[in-house]
């Protein structure tokens, strides 16, 4: 590699710095925000705001700072990578990638690449206040003239309380404060400012934290509060896949089978052996393939010659042999709808019943995810819209439709088979696209240029 190229590389990483940083600040805003919106009602994160356990609060406690200690340095570091990158040197940089487009063109580049920033901006901004204002105690303040004459109970404070916060004082709410109420502290214009810049603060209190001896104390928790995400995550996937398989296996052996044996072999006549007329069709089929094979290797002397009372016998008993057999085909097929049944509503109850382990296991697969690289990102996405929409998959839904037939005992109907291939891919491809388009887009934008830069 020569030093041009090294140079240019180096040059375009630098000048990358920004979006990179405002990119990986967004992301972990977004994630508060998925956390806030998924188990708090859209409130804060805190015990008051959700109805959980102590662990369960601490680990999204956890959460919430490792959040938000991110957002909080890679905003420092779009904002100090950005007032040392001039406009002007951006845009020789861009001129001297771009030396054909017009400028026309890279003008409204740039207008919408800055109405994304200033929106990630804003919703960054709102996150950090959420959780930066103190939270307000004017509306817990009673007036004394309330208790003027009286003895005040603890119980009777109480219920003020309760009635001062469901009907809030018009004065309260517009922040008039009386003369025996505490003042809180203004922050001036000189404390907004300061003597030195914010960006030069937050470093040394970067530094500051990092060489606090607290700070191994706080890895290690972050740690094991990882480890014991990992652990919890593990066990409930396979807890949902095997309690499932154990309930189909079971209830199949040992409650509906035996009930269906039963029920069936009490049935003698020919209608209650098949199922359905391709089950009669394939084994009439066999069975006159069997009688044609016995007259075949009779005339050819690879059998001994025999007449045809005797082939009579013979495919008559094996007629006994194909009724059996199709007859416990079809019992299998009848287990197996009540088995389903039974193994869909002890997956179903597993997961009404376990609402935290859903809470982890889905930072858990968050964390997972975001911590791929874009262009494993983009690769996932390609593999996974190529094998159920792509241009092979009408194949694949075909051979899973019959397999699920075959499995019920349902016939196989090609009508219904070739409208659903034709209707639910594409349903299925739209929604990856608006996926793509309304979500992916905002999260990691990166990973939407390299999956369309790979998918060309």
């Amino acid at each position: 590699m020569s030093f041009q190229s090294i140079f240019r590389t180096a040059n375009q990483w630098f000048f990358g710095t920004p979006e990179r940083a405002l990119d990986q600040a967004y992301r972990a805003a977004l994630m508060i925000k998925a956390i806030e919106d998924e188990h708090f009602n859209g409130k804060k994160i805190s015990a008051c705001s959700g109805n959980y356990s102590d662990s369960v609060i601490s680990y999204f406690e956890a959460d919430l700072k490792k959040y938000l200690k991110t957002v909080k340095i890679r905003l420092a570091e779009f904002k100090g990578s950005r007032s040392v990158l001039s406009s002007s040197e951006a845009n020789k940089l861009e001129n001297r990638r771009n030396p054909f487009n017009p400028s026309a063109l890279n003008s409204d580049l740039d207008n919408e690449q800055q109405s994304i920033i200033i929106e990630k901006l804003d919703f960054i901004d709102k996150i950090i206040k959420k959780y930066s204002e103190p939270e307000r105690l004017d509306k817990y303040l009673v007036p004394l003239s309330q208790f003027q004459g009286k003895q005040i109970i603890p119980s009777d404070l109480n219920q003020s309380l309760t009635d001062e916060s469901k009907n809030e004082p018009r004065s309260l709410q517009q922040g008039t404060v009386s003369k025996n109420t505490a003042v809180p502290d203004i922050e001036t214009v000189t404390d907004k400012t300061g003597v030195l810049p914010r960006s030069i603060l937050r470093t040394f209190n970067r530094l500051q934290q990092e060489l606090d001896p607290k700070a191994e104390e706080e890895v290690v928790k972050n740690f094991r509060n990882s480890k014991l995400k990992t652990i919890f995550s593990l066990k409930f996937i396979l807890t949902i896949i095997i309690v499932p398989i154990l309930t189909h296996q079971i209830a199949k052996t040992f409650l509906v089978g035996p009930i269906i044996d039963s029920f069936r072999s009490e049935e003698q006549n020919p209608a209650g052996i098949f199922l359905n007329l391709e089950m009669e069709e394939e084994a009439f089929n066999e069975l006159k393939l069997f009688e044609e094979e016995l007259k075949f290797k009779s005339l050819i002397g690879l059998a001994p010659r025999i007449t045809s009372e005797e082939i009579e016998e013979q495919v008559k008993e094996k007629a006994t042999l194909l009724a059996e057999e199709f007859r416990e085909k079809g019992n299998n097929s009848i287990k197996n709808i009540f088995a389903d049944l039974l193994s869909m509503a002890s997956f179903a109850l597993v997961i009404v019943k376990s609402k935290q382990e859903i809470v982890i296991l889905k930072s858990f697969m968050d964390d997972l995810v975001y911590g791929l690289s874009d262009s494993a990102k983009a690769f996932i996405i390609i593999l996974l819209t190529d094998i159920f929409v792509g241009f092979h998959s009408p194949h694949g839904w075909e051979v899973i439709l019959k397999g699920i037939s075959q499995h019920l005992g349902l016939p196989e109907n090609q009508d219904f088979i070739f409208l659903f291939i034709a209707t639910f891919p594409v349903i299925l491809d739209s929604v990856f696209k608006y996926w793509i388009f309304r979500y992916l887009n905002r999260v990691s934008p990166s990973a939407v240029a390299t999956y369309r830069n790979m998918n060309e």
